[in-house]
Formats: structure tokens, C-alpha cells, sequence
């Protein structure tokens, strides 16, 4: 796993987005409709911000949860773009660039949540060592000096 969020590939790939969808939203068609540049530029913002927030957690399920809003973010941003090509802001070769990285993203997204829903690990929270039920049970049982406990013998 990567050291910092700025590693990851999705991330790297959010960031992308956002510099395309600001270059997109200075055109001047774009530019005028106000409402529409806030919420594209805020969707596509959002997916590298909860990547971020999500690794710096340090727990696999709350980065799992902050994956899920980016992934949901991704799909906000894709339709987007659909308003964009209607309005006759964007080219469609514009359009379809944003909804390939808005989808390659997503995917992205995807594997990663499989990825970690897969894994032992639970983040860097959690980072410490596992310890089976009767290792944690002798621990307890020495700690009230009982060496001779039925549960203690060897066989």
C-alpha cells in the first residue's frame, strides 16, 4: 500500500479530472452558466478530496466508506457532462474525454474498495499484532499467576 495518498494511481487520475473540468469551465460557453461550473467543479473536486480523506484515516473501513462518496462523486461529475454537451458548452470529443476518466476513475474506485474489502490488513489504526483467542487467554491467566488453570496445561 501506498505511504501517501498522493501515490495512488486514482487519485493521480482524479487529479487529472479536476484540471480538465477547470480548463473546461473557463471556455468561454461554460463560463457564464455559473450554477453548473460550481457543481461540476465541486463533484469533480470532491473525488480526489475523499480519496485523501479517506487514506488519512488510517482505517480500511472508513476509507472503504470515503471511497464509496468519491465513486458516487465520479458518477455526479459523468452526468454532469451530459448537461455540458446539451447546453452546447463542450465539444463531444470534450464530452467523452470527461466521461472516460469520469468512468476509468470509477473503475479504479472499484478495485480498490475490492481490494481492501479482501485485506487482513485494517489500516494503520489498527496496525499491530493479531493474537489468537487462547495467546490472549494465557496472557489474562499469568497476569493472576494461575500456571497450573485446566486451560493452561499442555497435552
Amino acid at each position: 500500500m501506498p505511504k501517501s495518498f498522493e501515490e495512488l494511481p486514482v487519485w493521480q487520475k482524479a487529479r487529472d479530472l479536476v484540471k480538465y473540468v477547470y480548463d473546461l469551465t473557463k471556455k468561454e460557453n461554460f463560463c457564464r452558466d455559473f450554477t453548473l461550473i460550481d457543481q461540476i467543479r465541486r463533484s469533480s473536486t470532491s473525488i480526489m478530496y475523499n480519496i485523501s480523506e479517506g487514506f488519512e484515516r488510517g482505517s480500511n473501513t472508513e476509507f472503504i466508506q470515503f471511497l464509496f462518496i468519491s465513486k458516487g462523486s465520479a458518477g455526479e461529475t459523468r452526468s454532469q457532462f451530459y448537461v455540458a454537451l446539451d447546453q452546447n458548452y463542450i465539444t463531444k470529443d470534450e464530452f467523452d474525454k470527461g466521461v472516460y476518466l469520469c468512468k476509468d476513475i470509477s473503475g479504479q474506485l472499484s478495485g480498490l474498495i475490492d481490494y481492501l474489502k479482501g485485506s487482513r490488513l485494517k489500516g494503520q489504526k489498527f496496525k499491530k499484532e493479531y493474537k489468537s483467542f487462547k495467546e490472549r487467554f494465557d496472557e489474562f491467566t499469568k497476569q493472576f499467576n494461575i500456571p497450573d488453570s485446566k486451560f493452561n496445561k499442555k497435552e
